[in-house]
């Protein structure tokens, strides 16, 4: 039997979010050491609330969860609730969560995870703003060789932005963080819209998760209906992009993605530019390559991947 990967989620739910989470819980190959909450899509209080409802849709409550930092590590909180809806999980009427928050700080649950675990035995797959992350960097920089892989859903290059003409959500919210990221040293794995965006929930799609019949079935379905339609009518497209669950797929199925290692740099200064990822695919600088950066996917191994998984839940 193969041994299972160790992974801390750092999210921000957010649809694709849950969809995401669900991925990791319903799939044997991967130990979720705990899942970490940070301000992003929606505000702390709610993202953290948000992943104990997804824990306890999948009846799966022992499940620990953290919450970590309510703001950027320099700026104001710029959320998204524009697409996600006020809750963060609209499209889904979910109850309130019986299982407890841990008391421990997202960031200190990081750091312990990764000093106690051996070296190079924990993943961290990041579903939101870098914040938690680049804050356990400066309280503890010794994590980072310790750390097996960042994988993580941010920018974008060919595809631009998605907030601004050139700067995608997650880094956008905490580019500060994200340069700490980019310029730690931990092996790193990007998902960015140039390969999201080839990941699109169309009607078939979206159908084949309510056909399901159950409780998960029904509600990822009813999420992908709600976040969707922002994406359609920007983009003219049958479905939206579901991004966050790409990182999960490719712990699980890597050979379904393609891309090249490639250096990549944050821009923290700039007005125009602030948060855009500075993807050097063609090599030009010469710079040392410090991500992999993930460009392509087969479109329906992910979605038969991620149905196949959460057909396991009743």
């Amino acid at each position: 039997m193969t041994e299972k990967q160790s992974i801390i989620i750092d999210t921000d739910p957010g649809q694709d979010d849950a969809i995401a989470i669900l991925l990791a819980l319903a799939s044997p190959e991967l130990d979720v050491l705990g899942i970490t909450a940070v301000a992003g899509n929606v505000p702390l209080k709610l993202t953290e609330t948000n992943i104990r409802k997804i824990c306890e849709l999948a009846e799966m409550p022992h499940v620990k969860v953290y919450a970590g930092s309510d703001k950027p590590m320099k700026r104001q909180l710029f959320t998204a609730e524009y697409v996600h809806g006020e809750t963060g999980l609209n499209g889904v009427q979910l109850p309130e969560p019986n299982m407890p928050l841990q008391k421990q700080h997202a960031v200190d649950f990081i750091i312990e995870t990764v000093l106690s675990h051996p070296e190079k035995s924990v993943t961290l797959c990041t579903l939101g703003p870098l914040t938690n992350i680049g804050h356990a960097l400066v309280k503890t920089p010794e994590i980072v060789p310790r750390i097996k892989e960042l994988v993580m859903m941010g920018g974008g290059l060919f595809e631009g932005g998605n907030v601004t003409p050139a700067a995608e959500f997650n880094i956008y919210v905490d580019p500060d963080a994200a340069k700490l990221v980019f310029d730690s040293g931990i092996p790193i794995v990007v998902m960015p819209l140039d390969v999201t965006h080839k990941a699109l929930t169309t009607r078939t799609r979206i159908s084949a998760f309510r056909a399901l019949g159950t409780k998960v079935g029904k509600a990822s379905a009813g999420w992908l209906d709600f976040f969707e339609r922002f994406d359609e009518e920007k983009y003219g497209t049958d479905g939206g992009p579901l991004h966050d669950p790409n990182v999960i797929a490719y712990l699980l199925e890597p050979k379904i993605y393609s891309g090249r290692h490639i250096n990549v740099e944050i821009e923290t200064e700039s007005e125009l530019t602030v948060g855009m990822t500075v993807a050097d695919y063609w090599n030009v600088t010469e710079k040392p390559k410090n991500a992999i950066w993930i460009t392509d996917l087969e479109a329906d191994g992910f979605f038969d991947l991620i149905l196949n998984r959460l057909a396991k839940f009743t």
